[in-house]
């Protein structure tokens, strides 16, 4: 049999298969009998080559016109075999459309912005406003007008990341927002301001379960006339007995922090172990919630205010590390692992 021959015959059989074919499944079984790159039709075309020099024209035309019949006659059927497939599926299939619908899966919170926006609240009912600061800052702001002049030993407490601009950073704490308020609300040291400075921190330190390379931080701000370490205690107190329950006990530890004199950390009572040491609290029967202290005359006057006539109090906290002694969860970097089982819990 000449090829010629070959060819119509195949065409004939690729045509009365098609015919019977009923489903999907076998039809793509024929494409690729006939027409995949191994199939019957388009391993004869590569057979031009082999005929003699004045066949291989109407051979190769032939060829090509055939493939193009059955790849029409191949649409066709794949039409009627989807509607046929379809209306089947209509008609067998029973659709109860009283039955309510599946509930899309919600996403929620994160844990951070659980714990930042019940902060915010918080302070908002002590007459605290939010003040937003920008997280690329200068030096001078981050550092210097803090009194933390160059070499100053207590740059070497944050390890900061430097960006290729000379003296812009990524701050390295909320606190360099305080003399923007200052600057910003205080209209040249004439009024007094509360606020509270929410945002996320950047330090260039090892990541470990209790210390990441970015963080949140919440700063607080209190200007005015008059202004005691005693306002500074009774209002760490009373955010502490709304954030953890009324019946927490506080207390506070000397410290030191360049831009407050004096400065103290705020402790509470361990809600783990009620005070007889566990993990959470490293077995001291507390935790430390946040650091203090009076705003210092140098840092007053970089803002704009006369330190013998104005005084004030700042604080600053951690909102992971509040949410993690809340929940007692022993590791922060689950808070950026993106893990759906440990976002999902909140």
């Amino acid at each position: 049999m000449s090829l010629h021959d070959q060819l119509e015959s195949v065409y004939q059989t690729a045509l009365q298969e098609l015919e019977n074919i009923q489903d999907s499944a076998s039809l793509q079984g024929w494409e690729s009998k006939y027409l995949g790159r191994k199939g019957q039709v388009t391993l004869m075309l590569r057979e031009t080559g082999k005929l003699p020099q004045e066949e291989r024209a109407t051979f190769g035309q032939r060829a090509n016109e055939i493939k193009n019949l059955l790849i029409n006659a191949f649409a066709e059927r794949e039409d009627a075999i989807r509607k046929a497939e379809l209306e089947k599926s209509l008609s067998e299939g029973q659709l109860d459309v009283t039955l309510p619908g599946r509930r899309y899966a919600l996403g929620g919170l994160h844990p951070s912005t659980q714990i930042l926006r019940r902060i915010q609240e918080i302070w908002a009912e002590m007459g605290f406003q939010v003040y937003r600061s920008r997280e690329v800052e200068s030096d001078e702001i981050n550092f210097t007008l803090l009194n933390m002049p160059p070499h100053h030993p207590a740059r070497d407490m944050q390890d900061t990341f430097y960006t290729t601009q000379p003296d812009i950073v990524l701050r390295t704490h909320t606190s360099g927002g305080q003399i923007r308020a200052m600057r910003e609300y205080g209209e040249n040291g004439t009024k007094p301001i509360r606020v509270i400075l929410p945002g996320m921190c950047f330090r260039y330190e090892q990541v470990t379960t209790r210390s990441e390379i970015q963080f949140h931080q919440v700063e607080g701000l209190a200007i005015g006339k008059g202004i005691r370490m005693s306002d500074l205690k009774g209002t760490v107190a009373e955010f502490a007995k709304r954030l953890y329950g009324p019946d927490t006990e506080v207390r506070y530890r000397a410290s030191y922090f360049p831009f407050t004199e004096p400065s103290m950390e705020v402790d509470i009572k361990c809600k783990i172990c009620g005070g007889g040491g566990c993990s959470v609290c490293k077995y001291s029967g507390w935790l430390e919630i946040m650091g203090s202290g009076m705003v210092h005359p140098v840092v007053l006057q970089n803002g704009g205010y006369d330190p013998a006539e104005w005084s004030g109090f700042a604080f600053g906290m951690g909102p992971e590390r509040i949410m993690m002694q809340r929940n007692n969860i022993q590791d922060i970097r689950y808070f950026w692992g993106n893990d759906l089982r440990f976002l999902e819990q909140f």
